[in-house]
């Protein structure tokens, strides 16, 4: 099931997307729902962010290709992580499919995206298992987790590299059915392939990190956690249209602009 956030006749609804048919939803996927008598067009309606999480959780390097060729480029020998760990990112940072990224006119050239499984939580629980790690999952749905990366080496944190306005877009829909083991995340530069990775060939996958987490905080419905990504990514300049398209889930799209062009 795809479950999507939409705006059409400027009121706002949860929706079942069912082909290129969107069907509004009374109630939200959290708690009690039921369909409504009233279907749009997903071509007629805006695409709205999916949720605004209560935490917005982040995986740092999670892959090795993606480890080894940050290591690289600080002439170091790539150091993989022995246990999960996680970082947070700012809601402000968060806009929806097909919304613009601004970058602002101060930055630098090195803008970079990193396309990101995004795991959607359905249900409140803490002290989770390997064994019941899954049930708390709702569904999954697409970031790119955009960067400056002269602000990223400048800063001892990573308040403005990652959690600039528009840096987190997040979309377009919920999938509740994907199947992590023949998914594929492929990105696009302007309608030409720049990076494909098997989606799942995580160092760490989502068990460990959900078992972690639930030692130390209470996940709630609508927490997402970013699984990171692997390989580089271009510098990204003004104009630029980005797609990560996750096979199984669907494809975010987002256009560049740089602030006063």
């Amino acid at each position: 099931m795809r479950w999507l956030k939409f705006t059409a006749s400027d009121k706002t609804f949860w929706g079942i997307l069912e082909g290129n048919q969107v069907i509004a939803v009374d109630g939200d996927p959290f708690s009690e729902w039921q369909r409504a008598s009233r279907t749009h067009s997903l071509a007629q309606v805006k695409i709205e962010l999916p949720l605004i999480p209560r935490t917005f959780y982040c995986v740092g390097l999670n892959y090795l290709k993606h480890l080894k060729e940050a290591a690289d480029k600080r002439g170091e020998v790539p150091a993989v992580p022995d246990r999960p760990e996680i970082g947070y990112r700012a809601q402000n940072a968060l806009i929806a499919h097909d919304e613009e990224v601004v970058i602002p006119s101060f930055a630098t050239d090195k803008i970079h995206y990193e396309g990101e499984l995004v795991v959607v939580i359905g249900k409140k629980v803490k002290h989770l298992t390997e064994a019941n790690a899954m049930d708390c999952v709702f569904g999954y749905t697409i970031g790119n987790d955009v960067s400056e990366r002269s602000w990223q080496k400048a800063d001892r944190s990573l308040w403005r590299s990652k959690n600039a306005d528009t840096f987190k877009p997040m979309g377009p829909w919920i999938e509740t059915e994907a199947d992590l083991d023949k998914m594929e995340t492929i990105v696009r530069v302007n309608g030409t392939e720049t990076n494909r990775f098997v989606t799942g060939d995580m160092i760490f996958g989502v068990v460990p990190f959900l078992v972690e987490l639930t030692k130390y905080f209470t996940l709630w419905p609508g927490d997402v956690i970013w699984m990171g990504t692997d390989g580089a990514s271009p510098d990204i300049k003004h104009g630029d249209v980005v797609e990560i398209e996750i096979t199984g889930i669907g494809t975010l799209r987002n256009r560049f602009v740089r602030e006063g062009q």
